[in-house]
Order: structure tokens, then C-alpha cells, then sequence
């Protein structure tokens, strides 16, 4: 049986990433990310765009040459068509049509969000391997999304909640530039948060019904919070940074929970998953695991470099859809809102 070889293409964000999957199996994922956008807090379009245009080919070079494959050995091309900006998304949708047509191969386009539930999914030669079974419950959360997702089947996937205004990873974000650290202020936040009280401040939790959520209150709980302790302590902050980043992450990190709990018990499902950027986060991921004691779910947490965007997590989500003959023709255009 011939191999299925697919280069997966992902460039949704700030971050161009190309990855060789053959079989199902990673052989390569190169992701080459954009230092530029620091220095104005937050991602940049234009300038994220002219990033993917200078680092897509050398990227692909070298996910194809890590992987000591040639590119005529390739079966497919996956790429991220949506959700994302769309001038990033344009430039790997654009590399992506030319790339398959100049080698005669079928096109694969993937919605990133599915490529981040899939991402449980990837083998890696040696590795353990293990995979969700379905059903099961994802929760999605990122800068951008905070879902709970049923998934029935790799191609069968349905939100049963999410955000209604900011997503969880934005609400974290937003407060670590109220503190003055920087961007991205995700994982400053996470490092910050093991050496503090997560019991040291309150701040206010939504109460929303069913399994979506809200952190617009919770952001704007911790602003009034911080402006009313900096007019007697100026220095508050500064002295007390630790803690506030405990406490945040530990709001969070308990409101997101607390809904996949409920979701969990409604719907009899123990098999549980974690996926996205802020399932990087060292809070929410000891949550999992003592939730998987608590409650007897088998959880899955992907390893962290399937938790940011990345390209193997197209290249799978494209594996799947190869095995179906999904293709899709080259003048379907890239999208930057779509639902799962």
C-alpha cells in the first residue's frame, strides 16, 4: 500500500509553520515565529503577513528536509484556510495552491480550529500514542476562542458552549498589560502564578447559563480591583504580582472547569481533552489531572508544542480528510470567521 504523505502549511496568526506527516506519523513540524510584534503589544496584521511572505518557503524547505523527503513524494498539501487574519491566512493559502498545483496534487484545506482538537491525534515515532476515543469532550481555549466542542468523529464536531464575549486567553492577555508585562502576557502570567497565593485575591465569576462562558466581567473586575489598591499603594503591583497572577489564573482556570464539568456529568462523557494556546497553561493542566482523579475522566493534554498553532495539527486533520478524498478545488478563498 502506498505511503500517504502529507506537508501540512499553517499560517493562521503570527507563527508559519510547515509539517511532514507520513502515514499518520510525524516525521517533521517547523514553526519559525514573529518577534516583531512585541514591541507593540499585541499582533500586528501587516507586519504578521509580511513575515509569513519572507519565512513560508524557507520553512517548508526545511520541514521537507528534516523530514528526508522530497517533495515529489508528497500526496497531498494541507493548509489552514480559516479561521485567522486573513492577510496571514492568504499567504499560506496562496503558497499552498501553487506548491499542489506545480506538483499535480490534490489540496486539502482545514479549519484550525479542528486542527487543534486533532492535534490528540498525531503519532510521533517512539511515542506512547495514545488517543482520545470518541466521543469525547474538548475544551478549546486560546487567545481567540473558549469553547467546550463534542467531538463524535474526526469530521463530526459540534460547540455545545462557548464564550460570549472575551475568550479566556484574551482576558489574560489583557490583564498582564494592565500589570505592565509585556505581550504576549500569557505565559508570564503562568510562570508568575507558581510562586503566588491563588487564594489571595477574589475577583469576580460570571454566571452564565448552560456551558457558555463570559470573562469581560472578570476583566473588568480586575481592572477596578487593581485601580482601587494602586491609589493607596502605588507599588501594589510590583510588590504583590505574584499573587495577582495566582488569583487570575486560578479565577480562570475555575470558571473554564467548572462548565466542562457540568457538560461532562450532563452528557455522560468521561473521555476529556484540552486543546489550544492556553492549554499550555501549568494551572489549567493540574486541574485536568485532578479532575481525572476527582471525577474518573481519562483526560488528554497535548504536549506544548501541539498547544500553540503549529503545522502538524493541519497535517493530521489533512491525513484524515486524505483517507475520505476530501479535496477541495483551488479557488475556494480563505475565510477569517468560521465556526467549527
Amino acid at each position: 500500500m502506498k505511503d500517504i504523505i502529507i506537508l501540512g502549511i499553517e499560517s493562521s496568526c503570527d507563527d508559519t509553520s510547515a509539517a511532514v506527516i507520513r502515514n499518520g506519523v510525524l516525521l517533521s513540524n517547523v514553526v519559525a515565529s514573529q518577534a516583531v510584534h512585541e514591541a507593540y503589544g499585541g499582533v500586528v496584521p501587516e507586519l504578521a503577513s509580511r513575515a509569513h511572505q519572507q519565512n513560508v518557503v524557507p520553512v517548508v524547505h526545511e520541514a521537507l528536509k528534516r523530514a528526508g523527503i522530497a517533495k515529489e513524494q508528497l500526496s497531498a498539501v494541507a493548509f489552514t484556510r480559516g479561521p485567522g487574519l486573513m492577510g496571514s491566512l492568504l499567504v499560506g493559502v496562496s503558497f499552498a495552491k501553487g506548491f499542489a498545483r506545480a506538483l499535480g496534487i490534490p489540496l486539502i484545506d482545514v479549519n484550525h480550529l479542528h486542527g487543534h482538537v486533532l492535534a490528540h491525534f498525531i503519532d510521533e515515532e517512539g511515542g506512547e500514542n495514545v488517543h482520545p476515543q470518541f466521543p469525547f469532550l474538548c475544551l478549546l481555549v486560546s487567545g481567540g476562542n473558549s469553547q467546550i466542542v463534542l467531538v463524535k468523529a474526526y469530521n463530526q464536531m459540534e460547540i455545545i458552549g462557548q464564550t460570549i464575549d472575551d475568550a479566556a486567553g484574551e482576558a489574560i492577555d489583557k490583564a498582564a498589560k494592565v500589570m505592565g508585562l509585556g505581550y504576549p502576557g500569557g505565559p508570564v502570567i503562568d510562570r508568575l502564578a507558581r510562586q503566588g497565593n491563588p487564594k489571595a485575591y477574589r475577583f469576580a465569576k460570571p454566571h452564565i447559563a448552560g456551558y457558555d462562558y463570559s470573562f469581560s466581567g472578570l476583566k473588568t473586575s480586575f481592572l477596578y480591583f487593581l485601580r482601587d489598591r494602586l491609589k493607596d499603594e502605588p507599588d501594589f503591583i510590583e510588590q504583590h504580582k505574584e499573587d495577582l497572577a495566582a488569583s487570575l489564573e486560578a479565577t480562570v482556570v475555575e470558571v473554564l472547569m467548572d462548565k466542562l464539568r457540568k457538560a461532562a456529568k450532563d452528557l455522560h462523557i468521561k473521555e476529556v481533552a484540552v486543546a489550544g494556546g492556553v492549554s499550555a497553561n501549568n494551572g489549567l493542566r493540574n486541574a485536568f489531572h485532578d479532575y481525572a482523579h476527582r471525577y474518573g475522566w481519562k483526560v488528554y493534554i497535548p504536549k506544548l508544542g501541539y498547544t500553540t498553532d503549529n503545522a502538524a495539527m493541519i497535517g493530521i486533520a489533512g491525513y484524515f480528510k486524505y483517507q475520505n478524498k476530501e479535496f477541495c478545488t483551488i479557488d475556494l478563498p480563505a475565510y477569517s470567521r468560521v465556526e467549527l
